[in-house]
C-alpha cells in the first residue's frame, strides 16, 4: 500500500496539508464540505502538492514536519526550489 502527504490551496490562498492513502478521493471529501474541518470554510480547495510513501509511519512523520513549516517554507517546497 502507498500512502500520501498532500499540501491543498484553499480558496482563501491557505494552504492545508494532509495525509492519504488515496488523494484523489481525499480531495473530494474535503470538497464535499466532509473533509478537515479547516477546509470546510475555505472550499474550493485543488491539490497544488504531493509526496509518495512506502510506510504509514514515514509519511506521517513527512506531515508533521511539513504542518511545522511558515508558508514560505511550503511555498519553496511546492515549487521545488
Amino acid at each position: 500500500m502507498k500512502y500520501f502527504i498532500y499540501i491543498v490551496e484553499c480558496a482563501d490562498g491557505t494552504f492545508y496539508t494532509g495525509f492519504t492513502i488515496n488523494i484523489e478521493k481525499r480531495v473530494k471529501k474535503h470538497n464535499s464540505k466532509n473533509g478537515a474541518k479547516y477546509v470546510r470554510t475555505r472550499l474550493p480547495v485543488r491539490l497544488i502538492y504531493n509526496e509518495e510513501f512506502e510506510t504509514r509511519i514515514d509519511a506521517m512523520r513527512r506531515e508533521v514536519e511539513i504542518k511545522k513549516w511558515s508558508r514560505e517554507r511550503k511555498m519553496r517546497l511546492i515549487n521545488g526550489i
